[in-house]
């Protein structure tokens, strides 16, 4: 399997994403990142994020958000968080 994470991209900084874009509805970042592989979140995270806001389409003020300028700048930083605690990562966020 090959990753093509952005070399640029936080894990801090898409932990705090999360935190201000997604934690009201899904709590933990810890818990949900170990709820994907890491290959199903670079598929989530792929195309612009095209596979996460399909997931999401039922939800409009969501959409909102997720096209939002504030979620495209911290998209890189989000996907690199949920890559490194995924389910098969061995890693386990500090604190959420």
């Amino acid at each position: 399997m090959f990753c093509f994470i952005s070399l640029d991209a936080s894990v801090f900084k898409g932990q705090r994403a999360y935190m201000k874009l997604c934690k009201s509805c899904h709590k933990s970042g810890g818990k949900l990142a170990k709820s994907h592989t890491q290959e199903e979140w670079e598929e989530y995270f792929d195309n612009n994020a095209k596979l996460l806001k399909s997931a999401h389409a039922k939800d409009s003020k969501v959409m909102d958000m997720l096209n939002s300028e504030k979620f495209n700048k911290n998209l890189k930083h989000m996907k690199q968080f949920f890559y490194k605690y995924a389910s098969d990562s061995g890693n386990v966020p500090a604190c959420n």
